[in-house]
């Protein structure tokens, strides 16, 4: 089960590490994979190394600020875009040239 929270104002929680060049405040956390968060992505960040993600949670993301390169689609996305993953589903791997901000819901 998530954790519960009334209404608060996201920008009075701290930017903590989440990965190489990943920062993030989480929203709410439940057991295993379950996380909401805002997820900021450092200008030049390239996922290429790790190559094509897949894990085993649904995932949802929906862009914020910036710009995000889905790089085996040859496709650019900025702010307003979504994607909904499934269990498994590849994607990626990312670059952001100018950096981007993004909310992302597991479960």
């Amino acid at each position: 089960m998530r954790s519960e929270h009334e209404f608060f104002a996201v920008a009075d929680l701290a930017w903590t590490p989440a990965g190489e060049g990943v920062e993030e405040r989480v929203l709410s956390r439940g057991e295993g994979a379950v996380l909401t968060r805002v997820t900021r992505w450092r200008p030049g960040l390239d996922t290429s190394l790790a190559g094509v993600i897949r894990h085993d949670f649904h995932e949802e993301v929906y862009l914020l600020e910036g710009s995000l390169i889905d790089l085996t689609l040859g496709r650019t996305f900025g702010p307003g875009h979504y994607a909904s993953r499934r269990p498994g589903m590849p994607h990626g791997p990312y670059r952001t040239d100018e950096g981007c901000t993004m909310l992302e819901v597991r479960t």
